[in-house]
Order: C-alpha cells, then sequence, then structure tokens
C-alpha cells in the first residue's frame, strides 16, 4: 500500500499496489502492520456502507465528537465520488483547511480520515457506493456535523445539481469558538 500524506497533517491518501496478471488483479486495502508503522489508528470497530442512487448527492460534513470520535478509511467501491475532509483540530496549523479528492471504484484510492476531521462527498455518477472503516462505535449523541457551504470552509463542490438532506443543509455558521476539544465542535446531530 502507498501511503501519501495530504496536506492536512495526519490525513493520508492509501493507494493499494496490485498485483496483475492474466485474470486480474490482487492488492491489499488494509493492513494493521502499515498503519501502525506509521503511527495510524488501524482499529476497526464496524465497517458500513453508503448507496447513492442519484448523481450530484452530497452527505456532509460529519464526524463524531469526542470520546467517540472516530478515525475513517473511505473508498468507493461503484461509481465515482469527491470526498473532501475538514481539519476541525483547534490547536493544528491547518485548522480549518480542507482536502478534495476524486475516489472511483476504478482507481480504487482511499482517504484515511483521523480523528478530529470533518468528512463529507458528493457523487459524481448515479448508483455511486463507498465503503467506511471505522474505529468507533456509532453514537447518535455525539454525532456532530458542520454544514457542507459554510464559507468558513470555501469548499468548491464538483455538481451544481445537489441532493441534500435537511441536517445538511441547516447546520449553523460555523464559529471556531465552539470547538470543544479533543475532536470536534459543538453542533446538532449529522450522520451518513
Amino acid at each position: 500500500m502507498i501511503f501519501t500524506e495530504t496536506p492536512l497533517g495526519g490525513a493520508f491518501v492509501i493507494e493499494p499496489e496490485p498485483h496483475e496478471d492474466a485474470r486480474g488483479l490482487f492488492a491489499r486495502t488494509w493492513c494493521r502492520n502499515e498503519l501502525e508503522a506509521r503511527g495510524l489508528d488501524a482499529r476497526i470497530a464496524q465497517c458500513a456502507t453508503s448507496l447513492n442512487t442519484v448523481r450530484g448527492t452530497l452527505r456532509g460534513m460529519h464526524y463524531q465528537a469526542a470520546p467517540y470520535a472516530e478515525t475513517k478509511i473511505v473508498r468507493c467501491t461503484r461509481g465515482a465520488l469527491y470526498d473532501v475532509i475538514i481539519d476541525l483540530r483547534p490547536e493544528s496549523p491547518t485548522f480549518t483547511r480542507h482536502f478534495g479528492i476524486v475516489l472511483t471504484a476504478d482507481n480504487r484510492t482511499m482517504v484515511y480520515v483521523p480523528t478530529g476531521f470533518a468528512h463529507g462527498f458528493q457523487t459524481l455518477e448515479d448508483g455511486t457506493e463507498l465503503f467506511y472503516q471505522i474505529s468507533e462505535f456509532h453514537s447518535p449523541e455525539h454525532a456532530r456535523g458542520v454544514r457542507w457551504d459554510d464559507p468558513a470552509f470555501g469548499i468548491r463542490w464538483p455538481e451544481a445539481d445537489r441532493v441534500i438532506a435537511d441536517r445538511d443543509r441547516t447546520y449553523p455558521d460555523f464559529r471556531p469558538e465552539s470547538v470543544a476539544p479533543p475532536g470536534g465542535i459543538i453542533a446538532r446531530d449529522g450522520r451518513h
């Protein structure tokens, strides 16, 4: 597996190293030893999938607050999407900055999302599906979110036509002073 750190410290793009022959390919998409060797959280408490039937579906920006803050590895298993993470760690030099990348079933690229980051995506094709490996169990009481179009983050989403849940559309404006260390800000419920 190839790990490339994003401009947001602690967040990585992970690419599998396929072994190909006439039958097709084989590639690891997760390895506890490789994650731990880089000091990354290798725990998996649960896995989840998100199927999105319509191109332009936007989900985010979500996270869980401490003590249930999550580390996630996200990959596209069908279709294509624009994946975005936001650094919400108040002590970080990249606090409130975001990083976006196109994930597709064909490129098999993944994103390692550490605790203290919000995550979201917008689908680029109908029938797009994501697979999540998550370090903590979901806790509805600790689910949080920030608005997908909040000017504090300046995210440029690729699709103008969007399908968005009311909760994602109506998060209040982000206020840096509302950050609750470690692991996130105080906001209303949000979940993929």
